[in-house]
């Protein structure tokens, strides 16, 4: 479960932002990756939220922004956003020769609100 090592490594980088920048508290976290990345948002989450206790992040809400699988035909020369299920072809025709240009991108900590000491 690499859930629980990209939680810490979150964490960290929240944490870390809240003291330099003199914030009181982590309200929010957005978080970007690929489909074909293999994270799952739930354990994530679960992971997340039990390291947070007791930190300036408790409470945080995740939110994740999950880019979808795509490929490209050699054949037809299209782009397809696809639900991937194991194989990959062209959904047009067919054709097994597709590359995958999208959907196998690694987790990154896009956007932060934190609450600032007053």
């Amino acid at each position: 479960m690499h859930e629980l090592s990209l939680a810490q490594s979150v964490l960290e980088i929240a944490l870390e932002y809240a003291e330099k920048n003199n914030a009181a508290r982590v309200d929010r976290l957005v978080l970007s990756f690929g489909r074909m990345s293999c994270i799952q948002p739930d354990a994530l989450e679960t992971a997340f939220e039990a390291m947070a206790r007791g930190t300036r992040a408790e409470g945080a809400v995740l939110s994740f922004e999950i880019t979808p699988v795509v490929i490209s035909c050699l054949t037809c020369q299209k782009e397809y956003d696809i639900d991937y299920q194991g194989i990959l072809s062209c959904p047009s025709c067919g054709d097994p020769s597709v590359l995958l240009v999208g959907g196998t991108e690694d987790l990154k900590l896009i956007e932060m609100e934190v609450e600032q000491k007053e």
